[in-house]
């Protein structure tokens, strides 16, 4: 595909401020799309009719792990910068079900709850954007804040609310029904409580993502769910049932966007050659973040690039959008 091809399918993407995602993470998916494409060596007319699907492939739940966030954690002392290429530490897969456990027995002590329907989830957090394709380059992080709507039933006129940088943005471009794409409490507080059943109801509710691993796509919308208020049983069954995934591993030693240091649940997507890390505090066990790095070096850069990261900085239950806690 040449330079003229790629930014005709470019522009046939829509501006991130109107999708279901905010800004970054919009911009995360699109390199994506445009990698998967290039991969792809279809003609151009097939290319465009594929285009016409959804731009941004992923669940609306990947606004969670974009910089969307959780509850106020310690801020351990920073000792390097997000763009860090990570540590190659030997990863565990017997010790992520281990670690796994630990973190749903906190979470089971630790569950916020319940929310009404009229309140709203306020997040606030650090992420990444993609500012180069290849080779791949993130921004600096960038503080963003969210104020996510909790009704169950989808209103025009309650589509929540994304502050960064100074400007808003609806959080969805169109009203989304409660559910994997917009988890509310209540919807949250539906679901089973047996890991094994949960695991099974999320699989099945996961969109696939053309060119991804399809273990990883389900990881990604565990990982999306990390950020939501959840009563403790349904918040401990969902660390247990992500235990399930094949591939996932422990890691050491990761950090946030932030550079935070932590412990990590990883799964690498060998078909993309890029790993996602959720980052745990070492102490606490809280979430503090999400990175993504490449695996294999390639014309989007060498092993070890940092391809997206978030950093969890505080969240709360607000009554009204532009309110803080």
């Amino acid at each position: 595909m040449n330079t003229t091809e790629r930014e005709e399918l470019s522009r046939l993407l829509p501006p991130p401020a109107e999708r279901d995602l905010p800004p970054g993470r919009h911009l995360h998916h699109k390199e994506r799309l445009m990698r998967q494409i290039d991969r792809d060596r279809a003609p151009a007319a097939t290319v465009r009719r594929r285009l016409l699907r959804p731009a941004v492939l992923m669940p609306a739940t990947a606004l969670a792990v974009a910089g969307v966030l959780i509850a106020t954690l310690p801020d351990a002392h920073r000792t390097g910068t997000p763009a860090e290429a990570p540590r190659t530490e030997a990863a565990s897969g017997r010790g992520a079900v281990v670690l796994l456990d630990r973190i749903a027995a906190v979470a089971m002590k630790s569950g916020t709850g319940p929310v009404r329907e009229d309140q709203y989830v306020y997040l606030r957090g650090l992420t990444t954007e993609t500012v180069h394709y290849k080779p791949v380059k993130v921004s600096e992080p960038k503080e963003r804040e969210s104020w996510l709507p909790q009704r169950s039933a989808p209103r025009k006129d309650d589509q929540g609310l994304l502050e960064q940088d100074g400007k808003y943005f609806p959080v969805m471009g169109d009203p989304v029904p409660a559910g994997l794409d917009r988890p509310t409490y209540q919807w949250l507080a539906s679901l089973p409580t047996d890991p094994d059943a949960l695991y099974e109801r999320l699989r099945k509710e996961v969109r696939p993502v053309k060119g991804q691993d399809a273990d990883q796509t389900v990881f990604e919308a565990f990982g999306g769910l990390l950020s939501a208020v959840m009563p403790p049983e349904t918040e401990a069954a969902l660390y247990k049932a992500a235990a399930k995934i094949p591939g996932v591993v422990e890691i050491p030693d990761a950090t946030d966007a932030k550079g935070r240091h932590g412990i990590a649940i990883a799964r690498e997507d060998k078909q993309l050659g890029e790993r996602t890390e959720w980052v745990f505090d070492r102490q606490s066990l809280g979430y503090l973040g999400a990175r993504t790095c490449l695996t294999r070096t390639s014309d989007r850069g060498t092993a070890g690039t940092l391809v997206h990261a978030t950093a969890v900085l505080a969240r709360a239950v607000v009554d009204a959008p532009r309110q803080t806690p």
